[in-house]
């Protein structure tokens, strides 16, 4: 595929790629993927993204904590906001509501959520959301919090068009995974056909949910490709197309110069 692209998402760091690393970012440079953003998950991993960023021109980090991630604990508010202001931190996330893998009450995860929301608009770092089975409180809390003043994105969008919209409101952008291209993802498929070109990301989730041609496979930044050139078949739009403006959108949310 020609054309520079950018995995707006994915991770890295995870020891995955321990034995591998320096190969798997030789292929997603080979595949035209030009911009990397690597998000934390927890707050011990904050400080290896950004040793990954910092070792790398054309990767950047994210600090949060995900919404499943230690169950009832809540984030120190100076400890968040320092994470963000780091160099090449250039987001705040992954934060979120996942009520698929947690039960009872999930206030704790509400407060956290809110924390990042604050931590974003304080920093100007943008949100990266995760959400699952928790779209109307999602939206909610981005609402009830003021979101619009930092914005952000949904990633791994798996929600319907309602949800998209009402996200694309709050000036939020919608970013779509390999889960896109499986052969059931027909719903999904025709919310991805309606996003406006000004709010469309592509992303790897890696090493998560590999796409067609290469679902099973352990996911990385270069499959991110195969996204890219699902989406333009799907839109009736040139590969060249679609990864102009998904990389320029990255490039305008996280406020980030890439190499020519």
């Amino acid at each position: 595929m020609t054309g520079s692209l950018a995995d707006s998402h994915c991770h890295l760091d995870f020891g995955d790629f321990d034995m591998d690393r320096a190969a798997v970012l030789e292929r997603a440079r080979s595949s035209g993927v030009a911009g990397i953003l690597v998000a934390a998950v927890a707050e011990e991993h904050w400080q290896r993204v950004r040793d990954l960023a910092g070792s790398h021109p054309d990767i950047w980090a994210a600090a949060g904590v995900h919404p499943n991630e230690k169950p009832g604990d809540l984030l120190e508010w100076g400890h968040l906001v320092e994470a963000l202001q780091a160099e090449k931190v250039v987001a705040t996330g992954e934060t979120g509501l996942d009520y698929f893998r947690s039960e009872g009450s999930m206030d704790w995860q509400k407060e956290r959520f809110a924390l990042h929301i604050a931590a974003a608009k304080a920093t100007g770092r943008p949100l990266i959301v995760h959400t699952r089975q928790a779209a109307a409180d999602t939206i909610a809390l981005l609402r009830t919090e003021g979101a619009r003043d930092c914005g952000g994105v949904i990633h791994c969008f798996t929600e319907d068009w309602n949800f998209a919209r009402a996200a694309m409101d709050l000036g939020f952008c919608i970013s779509f995974s390999g889960i896109v291209t499986f052969r059931n993802s027909t719903a999904l498929q025709e919310v991805a056909m309606k996003i406006p070109q000004d709010r469309l990301l592509v992303e790897t989730d890696s090493p998560f949910l590999a796409p067609v041609p290469v679902r099973g496979k352990r996911n990385e930044p270069g499959f991110v490709s195969h996204v890219a050139q699902f989406l333009a078949g799907l839109r009736q739009e040139s590969p060249e197309r679609l990864a102009k403006y998904t990389t320029e959108n990255f490039c305008r949310l996280f406020q980030i110069s890439m190499a020519e």
